[in-house]
């Protein structure tokens, strides 16, 4: 039997994954040789799902139907005529400022806000697309899982809520681990030779990959930041030559090529650009909700983050963590009772006073866990029908250093009243047909934008300032609505 697999297969697997030796090895769909896979392709799919699930709901989905079918209607025929056709391919924009796109094992793939909002043609986001579905097909994602797999066979539990997954551990039960899988320079390489193959099949001009790949380098506009899809996606090295070298041995095809820049455009016209402070945003210390109508302070000198889900801060000794979630409809006495019931919780006594005039719960707790006893606070409290809980914690030995740090913040949560705070409206990009030809400068000023001028060429493809775009062009602009 062991004849059977694959020499270089058969030194893997006698490293400690003698228990999944069978089906251990399989055929790469994009090279075609034999390679460790302790992933099946159903688990692979499996993975790729729940995990989308996941970055769906921490991320949360833009809300343009017809741009999420527009992205869709460009990626799904590559990834359809790609080695791995049959996969359950799907393609979302999500709502996140940053530059950046990502790839789960599967076929789920997804596209920022942030990065449709600094392409420039149809052809630029292809060729992004393409580089994510080859990731996919070269199945990049399963090689990392099995390297990993191999060092924690025996070691990892059941973390994901399909059994049949349990074996992968936390490398597959959050979107985020998945998501944030650094692939190797060989990775990387593959990716964009595999792009560049789907793009130029579909009949997108190749060259606007070049100007794509130029685009995310200048993004971090000079400063040390690094774009979210560079620190990602580690450069193999200069991009921009290695395609431009692609396109000289790359045979044309007969008929024109398609870059199809105003269509584009015209999709991602309206798009929010940069943070959206409908979606909550910190004033200094104070998170102001205008959707929903709350504000609520947190500590100075606490670092804060709001994501779609929450809106936590953790201390600056990293001890103690507040984080305020939607605890829905229920009353918050019934909220608290519920919280305070959980097995392992130990209620301390709960407090039915109304915060700043609305209806609230707070009750006080231990918790036993693995890294010992917490204690804190859980508040409860209702606006509009929508009770949010505020939940503050820190190791037992710390409670007095944070108590009353704990009920200050929970004792802050009031509604929101400021009329500028409720009407603050997020920048969005906008289209502006230019009559006659002009550099970046010039359409500054006559079409000013709430961004500096150097970010403004970065996202119209402009190399500079003074690039010059001829009469009739459609030129980006940002600005508040």
């Amino acid at each position: 039997m062991a004849s059977l697999i694959p020499r270089d297969c058969r030194r893997l697997l006698t490293l400690g994954a003698l228990v999944l030796a069978v089906g251990a090895c399989a055929t790469n769909p994009v090279t075609g040789r034999r390679e460790l896979s302790l992933v099946s392709e159903s688990q692979e799919i499996a993975m790729g799902l729940e995990a989308a699930k996941e970055a769906a709901s921490q991320m949360g989905v833009y809300s343009d139907p017809p741009l999420q079918k527009y992205v869709s209607g460009v990626g799904m025929p590559m990834a359809k005529a790609s080695e791995r056709p049959n996969l359950p391919w799907s393609f979302t924009v999500i709502d996140d400022p940053a530059v950046n796109a990502f790839a789960l094992p599967g076929g789920p793939l997804f596209v920022t806000r942030g990065i449709l909002a600094h392409m420039n043609s149809e052809a630029q986001l292809a060729s992004v697309l393409g580089h994510e579905i080859g990731h996919v097909t070269a199945k990049h994602s399963v090689s990392q899982m099995s390297r990993a797999q191999l060092a924690q066979i025996g070691l990892v539990g059941a973390m994901i809520v399909q059994p049949e997954l349990a074996q992968f551990g936390e490398l597959g039960s959050t979107a985020l681990g998945l998501m944030f899988l650094k692939f190797g320079r060989d990775d990387e390489t593959q990716a964009d030779e595999l792009g560049f193959r789907y793009m130029t099949a579909q009949t997108y001009d190749p060259s606007e990959m070049t100007e794509m790949f130029r685009t995310l380098e200048r993004t971090s506009g000079g400063s040390s930041d690094t774009p979210e899809w560079l620190s990602t996606h580690p450069d193999p090295g200069n991009r921009v030559n290695r395609t431009q070298e692609r396109i000289a041995s790359w045979t044309r095809p007969a008929g024109s090529l398609r870059t199809n820049r105003d269509p584009f455009l015209m999709a991602i016209d309206g798009i929010v650009f940069g943070e959206d402070p409908r979606q909550g945003y910190f004033q200094k210390t104070a998170f102001l909700h205008p959707t929903l109508k709350f504000r609520v302070d947190f500590p100075a000198e606490w670092t804060t983050a709001n994501q779609p889900s929450q809106v936590a801060g953790i201390s600056s000794k990293q001890d103690a963590i507040i984080a305020l979630t939607l605890a829905g409809k229920v009353s918050p006495s019934q909220a608290a009772s519920e919280f305070l019931r959980q097995e392992g919780i130990d209620a301390l006594g709960t407090s039915t006073a109304a915060i700043n005039g609305l209806p609230a719960a707070v009750g006080r707790f231990n918790v036993q866990t693995e890294q010992g006893v917490l204690s804190g606070y859980a508040g409860f409290v209702q606006l509009d029908e929508t009770t949010y809980r505020i939940l503050a914690y820190t190791p037992q030995a710390n409670i007095g250093s944070y108590d009353g740090t704990f009920r200050q913040v929970i004792g802050s949560f009031r509604r929101l009243t400021d009329p500028a705070a409720l009407n603050v409206k997020p920048n969005v990009v906008r289209l502006v047909q230019i009559r006659s030809a002009m550099t970046i400068t010039q359409f500054q000023q006559q079409y000013p934008s709430s961004i500096p001028i150097e970010q403004l060429a970065v996202i119209n493809g402009a190399p500079a300032t003074s690039t010059s775009f001829p009469a009739g062009s459609w030129l980006k602009r940002v600005l508040a609505e």
